[in-house]
């Protein structure tokens, strides 16, 4: 310790004081204490003594010795009753707590941390180490913890609270919250603290700046989130590829639905016909799409056509890169959209060596297409290739299936001059042409017609072939026997020998066109709808199982009159039921219709086919027939 006056010049200093700065009594006399520090500690010395001797609250300023030897000590000044008195106590530290201090100052020096001691007995806080850039910024030279916990997240404060009184009670605290520092911006702290009894109780601890971390963690979430939308989007993409059903609609699909996943401008689609560059309707009047169509897919001048040639994606960077590979595309980027910077084209292809088109990705700024970028490319090309080779498969087996069923229906139903007589058949799906429905018009001897309806099982080519074995069974039956229900027996029979599991379901009506008598044999149909200007009703003749069923069936015959002024319906049950339509209700809606057009057969069979109140989900054949009222 050493005695100074107010000014700090040294009085009297006892040996350790002397031994620690190396100096005589006599070499002390007269200096100021604080002269013997470094140039920077002793400014900082003489304001701290000054302030000291002002009545500032007593407290120890940290200072370096170096006379001797390195030491790292604590000043204290206490004033004497004498005001020009003073006495300053040098407390010189151990090795550990030299150890500590530097470790400390290490940790918070130029580091977003702040070490921290709370006085639970006053609520003032204080940095252990001095002042630190995030303590300047987060608390400045306010001390007070209640003026610091208003700066705490309007959301956190309850729960930062609620620790901090479990700590005035005596246990740790550790919080993770949000502040606003003193420039307004918002912080994430994580701060952890012991408790620590004594005279008074503190709370010692660390306050780290997390603000990084906990935006890292937001972006890498908000980086999952897009990634595993992206992934949905994939998915769902890649299923409407596979299920598409005509090659406008992949077309479609490759330029209009995948450009989020790539965040491009523009995408371009284009297939092979006759080795001619072809796209959509519906993109043909995009950027030089235009120009585009309908030029030879051999052209390898151009981008498109040397990708189609040799098989090879391509992606381009900038315009510049663009048109130093492909000199005569400067023609077509004059029509282009401006925005147009950057290109990736790759081929689309199935599993020949042939192109089957091309798709073009285009970006509206430079763009690197990345390696997983252009994996997904050719990925989602793949599918579209495999999609296009599947249509024109299909496409071949319905043209082909169309064929056989112009073959197997009637291109002309029989006509009299006292019967009207309309049919229609539509398939389940507006794609399809074909289906296993048919329907057949027989003239049979003594004036007498016979009216079939069927459904065979299932679509396709082998539905349409079934369809036309059962149509040419019925009639050569039919030519020998009068009685519907021998006729629809004998049908069964050949089904049910044959060995193939084939399964229809018919109604086979004969009509005596002079006296009007209806003899019907159901195997399974809907039943009759009956229809006049005053309404409509529904006959049931008497049914038994689908034919192929049970080989020795015999068939009832049920018998009715029918009306000059009455029309009939015979139909499938595609027209009147479906999952969503029980049949009682698509009775009632078609009978309404019958009854409203029955004096027009023809237009009564368009307009059921139009309104179809089952739905499209299964095929539809319609007969309806009218007999003419006699002449005056």
């Amino acid at each position: 310790m050493v005695l100074t006056s107010a000014d700090g010049s040294i009085r009297h200093a006892n040996v350790s004081f002397r031994e620690l700065f190396d100096r005589e009594e006599g070499d002390l006399a007269g200096h100021r204490w604080f002269d013997l520090l470094e140039e920077e500690e002793g400014r900082a010395a003489a304001r701290f003594h000054r302030e000291s001797l002002n009545g500032h609250r007593p407290r120890r300023l940290k200072i370096s010795i170096t006379a001797k030897a390195f030491h790292l000590a604590e000043a204290e000044v206490r004033l004497l009753p004498d005001d020009d008195a003073a006495i300053v106590l040098v407390h010189v530290l151990s090795t550990e707590e030299t150890d500590l201090r530097v470790i400390g100052e290490l940790r918070t020096d130029n580091s977003d941390s702040v070490l921290w001691s709370l006085d639970l007995g006053t609520g003032r806080l204080r940095e252990l180490f001095g002042p630190t850039p995030l303590g300047s910024l987060l608390a400045g030279n306010d001390r007070e913890l209640d003026r610091i916990l208003e700066r705490v997240h309007p959301d956190d404060i309850a729960r930062v609270r609620d620790a901090m009184a479990t700590s005035f009670a005596g246990r740790d605290y550790e919080q993770r919250f949000r502040v606003f520092d003193r420039l307004g911006d918002e912080r994430s702290l994580h701060v952890r603290a012991r408790f620590v009894s004594g005279d008074p109780d503190r709370l010692v601890g660390i306050v780290d700046d997390v603000t990084e971390h906990v935006q890292l963690v937001r972006r890498l979430a908000d980086r999952r989130r897009t990634e595993a939308e992206h992934g949905r989007l994939v998915t769902e993409l890649s299923s409407k590829l596979v299920s598409a059903t005509t090659v406008d609609k992949v077309m479609d699909l490759l330029s209009e639905e995948f450009l989020p996943i790539f965040g491009g401008h523009m995408a371009v689609a284009m297939y092979v016909e006759d080795n001619v560059l072809r796209t959509s309707p519906g993109t043909r009047e995009r950027g030089n799409v235009g120009l585009i169509d309908g030029r030879r897919a051999d052209d390898t001048n151009y981008p498109m056509g040397a990708v189609i040639q040799d098989r090879q994606p391509r992606f381009f960077e900038s315009r510049a890169e663009v048109i130093s590979r492909f000199p005569t595309a400067v023609d077509l980027m004059r029509h282009n959209d401006s925005k147009s910077q950057a290109w990736a084209t790759v081929p689309i292809f199935g599993d020949s060596k042939v192109a089957l088109g091309v798709w073009q990705m285009v970006w509206d700024r430079p763009h690197h297409a990345s390696r997983d970028e252009r994996a997904l490319m050719l990925t989602f090309a793949g599918l579209a290739g495999q999609a296009l080779q599947r249509i024109k498969a299909q496409q071949a087996e319905l043209e082909l299936a169309d064929a056989v069923q112009r073959r197997m229906l009637p291109r002309e139903v029989a006509s009299f001059p006292d019967l009207d007589i309309a049919t229609k058949y539509l398939p389940s799906r507006a794609d399809w042409r074909i289906c296993g429905d048919f329907y057949d018009v027989i003239e049979l001897p003594g004036g007498k017609v016979g009216l079939l309806v069927g459904d065979v099982q299932g679509h396709g080519v082998e539905a349409a072939a079934a369809m036309g074995q059962i149509r040419v069974a019925f009639r050569a039956y039919a030519s020998n026997q009068s009685d519907p229900g021998v006729v629809l027996g004998e049908t069964n029979r050949l089904l049910t020998d044959t060995g193939e599991i084939v399964f229809a379901t018919c109604g086979y009506l004969v009509l005596d066109r002079e006296k009007g008598i209806m003899q019907a044999a159901w195997a399974g149909q809907p039943p009759v709808v009956l229809a006049d200007l005053d309404g409509f009703e529904t006959w049931e003749p008497e049914t038994g199982p689908p034919l192929g069923v049970l080989p020795d069936t015999e068939y009832t015959v049920t018998t009715r009159v029918l009306d000059p002024s009455t029309t009939l319906l015979i139909c499938s049950d595609g027209l009147v039921e479906s999952s969503e339509v029980r049949m009682e209700d698509g009775l009632a809606t078609v009978g309404a219709a019958l009854s409203e057009h029955c004096e027009d057969p023809d237009g009564a069979s368009h307009v059921l086919a139009e309104m179809a109140p089952a739905g499209r989900g299964d095929d539809i054949a319609i007969l309806i027939a009218r007999m003419r009222r006699p002449a005056a």
